[in-house]
């Protein structure tokens, strides 16, 4: 029997032209597996478990009893406190009424571009991406169109490069701060990418799941620019900003109206998120911005750590690594691309890193280090990395 195009195109087509560089984490976890002493660097996952006191509350709520059908927008409790927060950090009225609780950021993402592309509408991404970026556009049933970032600008998005692909588009998906570069989108990058999305009428993804994540300038939600809060849909997530990624509770925020068509979406497909977890996500989202920092300070310390280390050579170049729990390093210097240079670091001592093809073309030449281990380990790791590098360098 035939599977459906729908499904079948999900991980079909273009997602850039980038090479699928992801098999170094393949073989990377396929030598862990066979006992070898591999050091990560690939996904984004803290290397701290979500906290004691979080997971206590979520096991007193499920033994509690809230094991049933929660309501599928999300509990009123969770979806007033991240209306609260958001309204705090950004200054945008918010109520309940625009928030709606997904299974996570995914479910989000998928759920946003559902809401406002029709199949065959042209949605467009920047180009270097997350990984699912483009198939979650297809899974919504439009078309992807990717527009390239430069490293030059330290991957700022040009609102120029944008509007030569927009015509014909519906919706736009930003992420920031970025993952996999790092960047923080300047306040002059967000007005351009609102005056375009004003002057060609597209809708605004942000994917802001990082947001608790900024080392360098401020996050801005360009929910709160001038017009913009009518065709923008926000995308969030406990996922990194409490170290919750296993218990997949993320939100959309946007005009009622569109929240009220996800509801109606999540009523016909996900059904809600277990109430107990909502519950752990209130308790969580209580505990502040204190809390919330503690979570992001490891990645602040390596930060600094791996500014230091790559101030004292010349081989690996560091995009400006303003947010996030990543960095981008420029290897164009060795004479391999990104996914040559991380299979042979892998190959010769072991460390696991992301190329940057993996997230599209604009970050040929570069890999993609997750801040995801210990500190000792982690600098270990960059000082064995450049010196990797140099060597190549000077028999190119």
């Amino acid at each position: 029997m035939k599977l459906s195009n729908r499904i079948n195109q999900i991980l079909g087509g273009d997602t850039g032209g980038g090479s699928d560089g992801w098999e170094v984490f393949y073989r990377a976890r396929q030598m862990v597996k066979d006992g070898v002493d591999v050091t990560e660097l690939t996904i984004g996952e803290h290397d701290i478990r979500t906290a004691a006191p979080i997971l206590q509350h979520m096991h007193a709520q499920a033994l509690g009893g809230h094991t049933g059908y929660a309501m599928v927008p999300g509990i009123a409790a969770l979806r007033d406190t991240i209306a609260a927060r958001v309204q705090a950090r950004t200054g945008v009225p918010t109520t309940a009424a625009n928030v709606v609780v997904t299974p996570g950021g995914q479910a989000a993402l998928f759920a946003a571009h559902t809401a406002v592309c029709d199949p065959g509408d042209v949605a467009l991404y920047l180009d270097p991406f997350y990984a699912t970026y483009p198939g979650t556009i297809r899974a919504a049933s439009a078309v992807p169109r990717v527009i390239q970032t430069r490293a030059e600008d330290a991957f700022q998005p040009r609102a120029t490069d944008i509007a030569a692909h927009a015509d014909g588009a519906t919706s736009l998906l930003i992420n920031s701060p970025n993952n996999p570069t790092g960047t923080v989108y300047s306040r002059e990058t967000l007005e351009g990418i609102a005056q375009l999305c004003r002057d060609k009428d597209l809708w605004l993804i942000s994917d802001e799941v990082y947001d608790t994540q900024v080392w360098e300038g401020a996050h801005i939600s360009p929910r709160a620019l001038d017009q913009m809060a009518e065709r923008t849909l926000v995308v969030g997530s406990m996922s990194k900003s409490h170290a919750m990624t296993g218990s997949r509770c993320g939100w959309v925020v946007g005009p009622e109206a569109a929240i009220d068509a996800i509801i109606n979406l999540a009523t016909h497909t996900t059904y809600g998120v277990p109430g107990f977890i909502q519950d752990a996500a209130v308790f969580a989202m209580a505990q502040g911005t204190a809390f919330e920092d503690e979570i992001a300070a490891p990645f602040r310390r390596r930060r600094a750590l791996a500014k230091e280390v790559l101030a004292n050579q010349d081989s690996v170049g560091l995009i400006p690594a303003q947010g996030a729990m990543y960095l981008m390093l420029d290897v164009r210097a060795t004479g391999l691309s990104g996914e040559a240079f991380a299979n042979a670091l892998l190959d010769a001592h072991h460390i696991a890193v992301m190329p940057g093809e993996s997230f599209g073309t604009a970050a040929a030449g570069h890999i993609r280090v997750a801040m995801t281990i210990e500190d000792t380990r982690f600098e270990a790791a960059l000082r064995t990395l450049c010196t990797f590098a140099r060597g190549l360098e000077n028999t190119t």
